[in-house]
């Protein structure tokens, strides 16, 4: 009797595999975007979200395939219909709580329905101008909306009137506006589908009166899938956004500790989170190395920083430190949205290895692919966010580096995020180490690009007291405290010229009252490189000294007019009695006082103080020209009348 053959069992996340069973065009369109087979989400939400009535609650680690788990679903409901949506009504709608994000999710639909013949002979119509022709079949047809400047309220409108999409992708401020409009329908015999991205973002106090506004206009009737790396923050607000009986997926990430314990992680396994120990003068060097050692060279990196305005500082210096091939990219949220979109663009589709130097604006939700490398120069303010700038390397299998760097005040983060369940190792390879000598060397180097524009000074000024202000708000304020930096170390890392005028310096016992650090500098000759910028610099720096010479001038002729008249007071009332001699040397006291004061004054203020003090005498100056020129102009207006009423008092005009 022949032996029998066991069937190998069939891998349940193979997309044949789940249930119900994915059209043919959909498995092309995922073999295509990379994914083998499912990703753990994927593969839990599919039956639930697209094949059952279930309203889904999905926590998955970041990088996990979130975005494609909610896409499927949403298209197979709409495709499932027995007809095409209605012109000017809408079948699902996809929330996010940044433009980016939605921009991206956007393109992931846009580029998976590209495998959809129906749906894709209508994409071009939607660039154009041309009203889109109708069909027999149900299609996918989305319109992104991202708000900011990138298009108008009425512009979006017109181009649902005229593309009649059945998905809106939006950020909450931006549909709340197209969903007001009357032309714009969801009943129910229409809407399928409503998506929160980012979800506990979205529940966040600054976003609930918009989503609130949003679900107002939509059918109670309807499934809605909350989607999200932290969904446990935002269970008690589920209820909120009218989640009927929902089914929690909750896709977590195990792995073997030594010793044989198995530890729940909340990251991918692809992904190594390490610290590195440094003085705040040794990170930037220690950045250097890293890029220079790591094997093989990272791609794409991300480096994160505190502030807006430390992004606009190091953007400016990194090119000088960081190894040459490497292309450098700021972003942060203060730029202007085309801005922001064109350096988003810059990072995701450079050729060469490129930086991205950014803030916690894109710690989450965007989707930055084949991230190798990321590299926290400041722990985040917020510990949450800790998770989510690691998650921008080791996506979807993907080996990736994350490196923290803590001064050695801070090492308490480390325990702090092991009670998180959020472990970190030290760095061990590459191997970094930094000498005091070389912290200097970059630090002069720095502050060689800085003496070569005042504008850097400047900006360096500004992102080292934002930094601070940051740092002091620290969530964990008991490790991160401000009482334990050390001045002096931090004004290398910066490379300050001077450091600025803070409350926290006065407090400081470790601040020793100088400001200037090294050479000082010769602040009239410390120019600008922008010829405009200095060209103004110069013209307020001679107002201001003309101002002071006429002002000295005059004090001194007042001065002396005074004393004469005090003289000739005093000759005056030789005869009177002795209190009047009194009032004559309190006068003399108190303007000697004045005096006093105001030199004291003048020479406690900064450079900048000086400079501001010289425009804001400059303009009090123009306006009191002005002022004159327009009473002169009054007055001869007054004459010029007063001459042409005495003119005619001699003309006769005839009698009533």
């Amino acid at each position: 009797m022949a032996p029998e053959t066991k069937t190998p069992m069939k891998d349940p996340r193979a997309w044949d595999a789940l249930t119900p069973p994915l059209a043919e065009w959909i498995l092309d369109a995922v073999s295509s975007m990379g994914f083998a087979r499912a990703t753990p989400v994927q593969a839990s939400v599919w039956p639930l979200f697209g094949g059952g009535n279930k309203d889904v609650v999905v926590e998955a680690v970041t990088g996990s395939g979130k975005t494609l788990s909610f896409l499927l679903p949403l298209v197979h409901r709409i495709l499932r219909q027995e007809e095409p949506t209605k012109r000017h009504h809408v079948a699902a709608i996809v929330v996010a709580p940044t433009k980016e994000l939605a921009g991206q999710i956007h393109g992931a639909l846009t580029s998976l329905i590209a495998f959809h013949p129906e749906s894709a002979e209508l994409l071009p119509y939607l660039g154009g101008e041309e009203k889109r022709p109708d069909t027999s079949l149900p299609v996918v047809v989305p319109q992104l909306l991202s708000g900011g400047n990138t298009t108008t309220t009425a512009q979006d409108l017109s181009f649902f009137l005229r593309g009649s999409p059945n998905v809106l992708i939006s950020t909450p401020g931006r549909l709340v506006e197209l969903l007001s409009s009357p032309h714009v329908h969801c009943p129910q015999s229409s809407f399928e589908v409503l998506i929160l991205d980012e979800a506990d973002r979205l529940l966040d106090l600054g976003f609930k009166p918009d989503l609130q506004k949003i679900l107002s206009r939509l059918p109670k009737q309807r499934r809605t899938g909350l989607f999200s790396a932290s969904v446990s923050e935002a269970v008690g607000e589920i209820i909120r956004v009218g989640l009927r009986n929902p089914v929690k997926v909750a896709v977590k990430v195990k792995s073997l500790k030594t010793g044989g314990i198995i530890e729940e992680r909340r990251t991918p396994a692809s992904l190594q989170m390490s610290y590195l120990m440094a003085p705040a003068s040794h990170k930037l060097p220690s950045l250097t190395q890293l890029l220079e050692k790591l094997d093989p060279r990272p791609q794409k990196s991300i480096v994160f920083l505190s502030t807006c305005a430390a992004v606009d500082y190091f953007a400016h210096i990194l090119p000088v430190l960081i190894p040459e091939g490497f292309d450098l990219v700021p972003l942060h949220g203060k730029y202007d949205a085309k801005v922001r979109e064109k350096n988003f663009s810059k990072f995701l589709n450079s050729a060469q290895p490129s930086v991205l130097l950014t803030t916690d604006v894109a710690a989450r939700g965007l989707d930055f692919p084949q991230v190798d490398l990321v590299v926290q120069i400041d722990p985040p303010s917020d510990p949450k966010s800790f998770l989510h700038r690691c998650g921008r390397a080791g996506r979807a299998g993907r080996r990736g580096l994350s490196v923290i760097f803590l001064q050695p005040a801070e090492e308490d983060y480390i325990p702090f995020l092991d009670v998180r369940k959020t472990p970190i190792t030290p760095l061990a390879h590459p191997e970094i180490f930094v000498a005091n000598e070389d912290a200097g060397e970059t630090a002069e180097r720095i502050r060689e690009a800085v003496r070569r524009d005042r504008a850097l000074h400047d900006k360096a000024q500004k992102a080292f007291v934002s930094w601070v202000r940051s740092y002091s708000k620290h969530t964990a304020s008991s490790i991160f405290r401000v009482a334990d930096l050390d001045w002096a170390d931090l004004a290398l890392a910066w490379g300050l010229l001077r450091l600025p005028k803070m409350p926290e310096l006065r407090r400081s016992a470790s601040f020793d009252g100088d400001r200037f650090l090294g050479a000082r500098v010769d602040w009239d000759a410390y120019a600008y490189a922008s010829k405009d910028r200095e060209k103004l610099r110069l013209a307020s720096l001679a107002a201001y000294r003309e101002e002071q010479e006429e002002g000295s001038e005059k004090k001194a002729t007042k001065e002396t007019a005074a004393e004469e008249h005090k003289a000739k007071r005093k000759r005056n009332a030789e005869a009177w009695s002795a209190k009047h001699e009194q009032e004559d040397v309190r006068a003399l006291r108190r303007d000697k006082k004045k005096r006093r004061r105001e030199a004291e004054r003048r020479h406690g203020l900064t450079d900048q103080e000086k400079d501001r003090e010289m425009d804001l005498e400059r303009l009090l100056l123009e306006v009191r020209k002005k002022n004159q020129e327009k009473q002169a102009v009054a007055v001869a207006s007054a004459t010029a009348a007063a001459d042409r009423d005495v003119a005619g008092d001699d003309e006769f005009e005839g009698f009533d």
